[in-house]
Order: structure tokens, then C-alpha cells, then sequence
């Protein structure tokens, strides 16, 4: 993991792990990591968290073949918020 404060929710934990990962991730992904932490939950759970992160502006979503994946925007597109 990256040297973050300890997260103190699912989406921040989600989120110091994408910053991890060396490429775009899958919501199978996050439900794997998501099920190794003590934030552990199912697929559905783990889609909502990455869509919330997308409405935060903390990801991007991308279509990918049919397949959605996700990654963190360039900082200059990053939301105040």
C-alpha cells in the first residue's frame, strides 16, 4: 500500500488501492482487495464504491472491449470536491 493515513472508510480504502495498482482495474478486482480488508463485500458493493469514486472525480470510468475498468484521472482533471 502507498504511505496514506490508515483509510477510514471502504472508499478510501478502495482508493489508496487503485493508487497501487499498476494498471486499470475491474470490479472484480476491488471485490478481491475489497474481500482481503476488513471492508469485505460482494460484487454489487464493490461496483457502487467504484461508481461513487467516479462521481467524486477521485476515478475515471473506460469501456474497455465491453468491459469497464477504472483509473485515476491525470491531477490537473481531479475534482476539489
Amino acid at each position: 500500500m502507498s504511505s496514506l493515513p490508515e483509510p477510514t472508510t471502504r472508499r478510501t480504502f478502495l482508493l489508496a488501492a487503485v493508487q497501487d495498482a499498476p494498471g486499470p482495474v475491474t470490479t472484480h478486482w476491488a471485490e478481491n482487495v475489497l474481500a482481503a480488508s476488513p471492508y469485505s463485500c460482494h460484487r454489487n458493493s464493490a461496483r457502487k464504491t467504484l461508481r461513487a469514486l467516479v462521481a467524486q472525480g477521485e476515478l475515471v470510468a473506460l469501456e474497455d472491449h465491453g468491459r469497464r475498468t477504472y483509473v485515476r484521472p491525470p491531477a490537473a482533471e481531479r475534482s476539489a470536491a
